[in-house]
């Protein structure tokens, strides 16, 4: 690694290291704890940057070795929203990272084809399918999944980052939420379409595959715990999708379980099936991985009111996802003195379409959601948004529309 590389490297960990301990983002921790405790005073916002990083962080990026490139690129995504949306995503006063761990289910590596535009973003990807028909390929169920966890490579790469700048930003390995999606494992392995069929022309055998699954997501969670690599997680780690894990709780004395620590699922993919098969192909399953947690949040894009009698049930449910095509009314009175966070998503067209922002119709829809979910514990997640067209700007204007609709609404 080149000298310039490594004194970009330090110069941002003392940034990162600065900025955790200003004042702002020391009220904004002690704000999301009292947030995910239902004793927040105002909702919180998060803009997930992740998706147009190529114009917000790629530009900034210096170091020219690859293994600096990737530290760059991590230190400034944790620090970009604080200091350039003016959001409430906090900065850690360290590094986070985790133990290296794999899970591969049945065995199956799944190949995705990436569509690329002119200037090499991906604008698009599809999943190289190993089922075309569930009754004729069941076998491709039956080979066991792959997981395990690379303690020696997790040790490398923390002592390889600690050499850098590990004097001024400590390193520290964290758990991040354990994540659990079912149905999109079924979709890559066999694509939309086919798994909805497979419901219908072979029941018994979807619901053996979803019962394996279930399984092995368990296995490979328990696996982690044997292996003492899980950390509770109640502080800047991340929990899907776009929130975070703070929680006012006191450290845990020995082993650490699977159920001390937040979980994330969803069912993106089940959107076209009724109430009653997903209550039959889907959440029993569902239920048996929610089980192994200690708090979980649900739920992504979907509309969650369709199959809410069912989610409702799943233990220690504590976040639920509202999505641009949810019933809001409807969760809102569901959700108001539950204990539930209404963790709301908000469309992505108005930062993600045109190259001005309609700052009247954004205050619009943004303020329906305030009037809707007032009495409810409200987070606002911004997804999903793949272009800014270049304008930075216009996302700092945006989260202070928010900004304004909470002061005007809440």
């Amino acid at each position: 690694m080149e000298l310039k590389d490594r004194e970009r490297l330090r110069y941002l960990a003392a940034k990162q290291l600065e900025t955790a301990n200003s004042e702002k983002n020391l009220e904004r921790v002690e704000l999301w704890k009292r947030h995910n405790m239902c004793k927040g005073e105002r909702p919180v916002i998060h803009i997930e940057v992740d998706t147009f990083a190529h114009e917000a962080i790629n530009p900034l990026l210096q170091c020219e070795d690859g293994f600096a490139r990737g530290l760059e690129y991590r230190l400034l995504h944790n620090m970009i929203n604080l200091e350039t949306f003016d959001d409430d995503r906090v900065v850690a006063p360290f590094f986070k990272t985790g133990y290296h761990s794999h899970f591969t289910l049945f065995g199956h590596n799944i190949k995705r084809s990436i569509v690329k535009k002119a200037d090499g973003t991906e604008m698009g990807h599809t999943f190289d399918h190993i089922i075309d028909d569930l009754g004729d390929d069941f076998d491709k169920i039956l080979t066991p999944s792959q997981f395990g966890v690379d303690k020696e490579g997790t040790a490398k790469y923390v002592d390889a980052v600690s050499d850098i700048f590990g004097d001024i930003l400590p390193v520290k390995l964290a758990t991040d939420c354990l994540y659990a999606v079912p149905t999109q494992k079924v979709v890559h392995m066999m694509g939309m379409e086919n798994m909805l069929y497979a419901m219908y022309d072979y029941p018994d055998e979807f619901k053996e595959m979803m019962d394996r699954i279930a399984n092995d997501y368990i296995a490979y969670f328990k696996l982690l715990e044997k292996e003492g690599v899980l950390m509770q997680n109640h502080g800047f780690e991340s929990v899907g999708q776009g929130t975070w894990a703070f929680y006012d709780e006191p450290i845990k004395e020995g082993a650490v379980k699977t159920t001390d620590i937040w979980g994330f699922m969803d069912s993106q993919e089940t959107v076209g099936i009724s109430p009653d098969m997903f209550r039959e192909f889907i959440f029993p399953y569902y239920k048996r991985i929610a089980e192994t947690y200690g708090r979980l949040s649900y739920g992504c894009c979907e509309p969650v009111d369709t199959f809410w009698e069912d989610i409702k049930t799943l233990p220690n449910l504590k976040k639920v996802s509202i999505s641009p095509w949810c019933n809001e009314e409807f969760m809102a009175s569901e959700l108001k003195g539950s204990g539930i966070i209404y963790h709301r998503k908000p469309s992505p067209n108005f930062l993600g379409v045109g190259e001005k922002l309609d700052e009247e119709a954004f205050r619009a829809h943004i303020e329906k959601t305030l009037k809707t979910a007032k009495g409810c514990n409200v987070e606002i997640t911004q997804r999903d948004v793949y272009t800014v067209n270049n304008d930075i700007n216009k996302v700092k204007r945006y989260v202070e529309i928010i900004r304004e609709s909470i002061e005007n609404c809440w």
